[in-house]
């Protein structure tokens, strides 16, 4: 007997309640999880609105695989399922968008330890295309929070259109969107795709060496030691 025929009251369709089970008839939490955002698609949407709200069009433009059909459905269950809310930005904006909720911007760090995960396969492939949001996700994961120490600074990245501020202390690296009217910082990077940022970031290859392709503002040495935070894990085997 499910939920809706115990309470005398049907579930929505759509609703968590009414997810759980369709799937794999299992009360594991890692399932049911699984049957909430295990969709293809649905945990690159939540990626992308990770560090604010995002328009329909702006999803589907980050996400060009995507088809406004899947999009739309996707959303449709995010929302109904209590992980995503519809909201008004705004003026001079003032159209409508979506944002996580509280619940589903706690599925940050649970992505940042499957990221952590999967990335030690042989089989990762870091050139495949990557979004702005996703980089800045990734630095947030792979940041070695033992290395900080005293640092502190603030770190504009430009990633083609796309604008961020870093927040960098003691507790950790906090990233946000950045409007056109960018703050002053420690640091500014800026460069056409983030995969222009992995070279330097992640392979730890001078400026010079990864072709050029990076514009660091700064001082060198404190860019060197911001660059340092971060790290992959290894590779297995």
């Amino acid at each position: 007997m499910d939920a809706g025929a115990r309470t005398g009251h049907p579930l929505p369709e759509g609703s968590p309640a009414a997810s759980h089970g369709r799937w794999y008839r299992d009360a594991c939490g890692a399932a049911f999880a699984m049957e909430l955002v295990g969709e293809r698609w649905t945990l690159p949407i939540v990626r992308e609105m990770m560090l604010g709200p995002r328009r329909f069009n702006g999803l589907r433009g980050a996400l060009p695989g995507l088809s406004a059909k899947v999009l739309t459905e996707r959303l449709g269950s995010l929302e109904a399922s209590g992980i995503v809310r519809r909201l008004t930005l705004p003026p001079p904006a003032s159209v409508q968008a979506y944002a996580l909720t509280e619940w589903g911007l706690a599925l940050e760090p649970v992505m940042q330890e499957l990221g952590r995960w999967a990335v030690r396969s042989p089989g990762h492939d870091p050139l495949l295309p990557l979004t702005p949001v996703a980089f800045m996700l990734s630095l947030r994961t792979m940041l070695m929070p033992e290395r900080i120490g005293d640092l502190a600074l603030r770190v504009v990245f430009a990633v083609g259109e796309a604008r961020f501020v870093g927040r960098l202390d003691r507790d950790g690296l906090k990233i946000e969107s950045a409007g056109e009217a960018l703050p002053g910082a420690d640091l500014r990077f800026s460069a056409e795709t983030a995969t222009d940022y992995l070279p330097v970031f992640y392979g730890k290859r001078s400026v010079e060496e990864a072709g050029g392709r990076l514009s660091v503002e700064g001082d060198e040495a404190l860019a060197r030691r911001f660059i340092d935070l971060f790290a992959l894990p290894a590779k297995l085997g």
